[in-house]
């Protein structure tokens, strides 16, 4: 459960930024802050509300330690037992609101990126095997998985794959993001010798129509033929489409649909997502140090967990934490883990 010390400490930043004159000049930040503070006004108009019965507790507490006035004494007695329902009242709702959270990104769909590391082909290998358990534990979840991009290598392996995940995704999903690495023998391994593989994920929130606005005159679009395992080209048509943001130099490219219309979405899906990323990381720097060391979850490349088949064992790094049944782990039985993380951040 997020702490209303940090709640309040945020609403006093935001309302320092939100008086500078020099914000007016910059509308999208401006409306970007006064979103926030919408968010976190409820939380603290039901802090203050609580506050102020706290006073008038208080004041009739000092009533009832003075017998002057035995009418009024006997009115105080009876609002203080009102006061105190109120108060636990909203200090039910106050903490339904904070386990909810206020983060932006709450009940958020998100695109899903997975990339073999080291480890040539092994890591390839992990990589397929991350994306079917992330899959699996969607399907669990009722969440709408769609595939945006990917480019897989012959032997079953993935270089890279990115997927959106439809539905209340990110809070759960973001504790992925960063370096997984495998410990295992590999199928090929004569010798039996344990390699030791990685493969990066990055969870990134879909932003809502308002939050990142795309130019087309800021849209370099080329188009090329579909290639599959090997780098072949499989289609004779140029569906494939590639697209450069020309302000930051970002680049993104989706060709697993059918057409160039099917992939052109996909791609700006991805676009906008990692937009959104790069803008928040910008904003996260801006505020500084508390407010950054909340998002650390978001660094692609911390080593966050081992996968070590031999032991049977599942280790987060993050919190010290360990899971054995690494089979049912990686078949999608990730509810334990989440759990872990849930609890850890409260």
């Amino acid at each position: 459960m997020i702490s209303l010390e940090k709640i309040k400490k945020e609403y006093d930043e935001l309302l320092s930024q939100l008086s500078d004159p020099e914000l007016v000049s910059d509308w999208e930040k401006f409306e970007e802050l006064s979103k926030r503070k919408k968010e976190l006004d409820k939380i603290i108009d039901k802090s203050k509300e609580i506050e102020e019965i706290d006073k008038r507790i208080l004041e009739n507490k000092a009533i009832l330690n003075s017998p002057e006035d035995e009418e009024l004494g006997s009115l105080a007695e009876t609002e203080s037992v009102q006061l105190q329902e109120n108060k636990e009242e909203l200090e039910k709702e106050l903490e339904e609101i904070l386990k909810e959270g206020t983060d932006i990104k709450k009940s958020m769909s998100a695109i899903i990126e997975i990339r073999a590391g080291t480890g040539g082909d092994e890591a390839a290998l992990f990589a397929t095997n991350l994306y079917n358990m992330y899959s699996r534990f969607a399907e669990t979840q009722g969440w709408k998985e769609k595939v945006l991009d990917s480019h897989a290598i012959g032997i079953g392996g993935i270089k890279e794959i990115i997927f959106e995940l439809k539905g209340d995704v990110f809070n759960s999903m973001k504790y992925e993001a960063g370096v997984h690495r495998v410990q295992r023998i590999p199928e090929t391994e004569k010798s039996g010798r344990i390699h030791t593989s990685t493969a990066t994920i990055a969870v990134l929130p879909i932003p809502k129509q308002a939050e990142i606005k795309i130019k087309p005159d800021e849209l370099k679009i080329d188009h090329f033929r579909s290639s599959g395992p090997g780098g072949q080209n499989v289609n004779k048509r140029e569906t494939a489409v590639r697209i450069t943001h020309l302000p930051t130099g970002m680049v993104v490219s989706s060709q697993t649909e059918r057409n160039q219309l099917a992939n052109k979405e996909n791609a700006l899906a991805i676009l906008s997502a990692r937009l959104l990323e790069k803008k928040q990381e910008e904003n996260m720097a801006k505020l500084g140090g508390e407010r950054k060391s909340q998002v650390k979850w978001g660094k692609r490349s911390e080593k966050i967990r081992t996968y070590n088949f031999p032991q049977d064992r599942v280790t987060d790094h993050r919190i010290k934490k360990s899971w054995h049944n690494i089979e049912e782990i990686m078949g999608g039985k990730l509810g334990k883990i989440i759990k872990a993380f849930e609890e850890n951040s409260e």
